[in-house]
């Protein structure tokens, strides 16, 4: 049956919209590069955010300690271990905080051992017979700042008590805090004085000589700097200089910040 000349037109017009549709989609299909073109347009994703401070560097924290130009004469590099070290500090006592505290003195490790990258350097003043122990290294920030909360409460849990040395006798030990310039995230300072019997290494003295008495006074501090620290000790039999301790603090937490940021930038 033919159709009418208006339906034919209608039904001619109808098929070559089909058809039209048909080809386009054919030709979308066998060209991959126009459905990638819209993906390809769109901006790339951001990078994930950087992952939390690394560890220090060995060149990195070696570049953070201070030097003998930072404190000037009559600072001089180190030649050996103060004596009073073993004769004074290797000593026990019967309180469990004030016994740590020793421990911490004697092996020069206020916050604890630094398990990951550090380095220590050390400077006599043969003026005073003083020595300063730097130290720099990354740890834990809370495992820091729970150590600078035990550290502020001892001039009150230790105020005064005695210790028993080998080569010294009996020390009568006091504790009290010391001002910090407010350099880091935070921080923590003690004056620790050993008053007793000189240290000997002579087991021959006679019982009727008098024993040499003597004083030692040991500053201690600690800064957090970030996710890394500072630990510094300033010790003598002598006078012990309270400005060498400021600046040894001051330049070194300058030198460590500007450490962490060269190595940003290098990054």
């Amino acid at each position: 049956m033919s159709l009418p000349p208006a339906r034919l037109r209608a039904a001619s017009g109808l098929a070559c919209a089909v058809a039209v549709l048909l080809t386009a989609s054919g030709c979308l299909a066998k060209d991959p590069g126009r459905a990638a073109a819209p993906a390809s347009a769109r901006p790339p994703a951001k990078p994930p955010a950087p992952a939390g401070t690394s560890a220090l560097t060995a060149a990195q924290a070696q570049a953070a300690l201070i030097t003998v130009d930072d404190l000037g004469v009559p600072w001089e590099q180190t030649q050996g271990a103060a004596t009073w070290r073993d004769g004074l500090l290797k000593a026990v006592t019967d309180e469990p905080d004030c016994q740590r505290l020793l421990e911490a003195l004697y092996t020069d490790e206020l916050l604890g051992d630094a398990t990951g990258m550090h380095a220590v350097t050390a400077l006599d003043d043969g003026d005073e017979g003083a020595q300063l122990r730097y130290q720099v290294a990354t740890r834990g920030p809370a495992d820091v700042d729970r150590t600078l909360s035990w550290l502020n409460g001892l001039p009150e849990k230790c105020s005064e008590f005695t210790a028993a040395t080998t080569a010294a006798g009996t020390q009568d030990v006091q504790v009290s805090e010391i001002d910090l310039p407010q350099v880091g995230d935070a921080r923590q300072g003690l004056r620790i004085t050993l008053t007793g019997e000189a240290a000997t290494d002579s087991e021959s003295e006679s019982e009727s000589e008098e024993a040499e008495s003597s004083v030692l006074t040991l500053d201690v501090a600690a800064v957090r700097v970030g996710k890394d620290t500072i630990v510094l000790s300033n010790g003598s039999l002598g006078d012990v200089s309270a400005d060498a301790t400021s600046q040894a603090l001051e330049l070194g937490a300058q030198r460590l910040t500007q450490v962490r940021q060269d190595g940003r930038v290098q990054a």
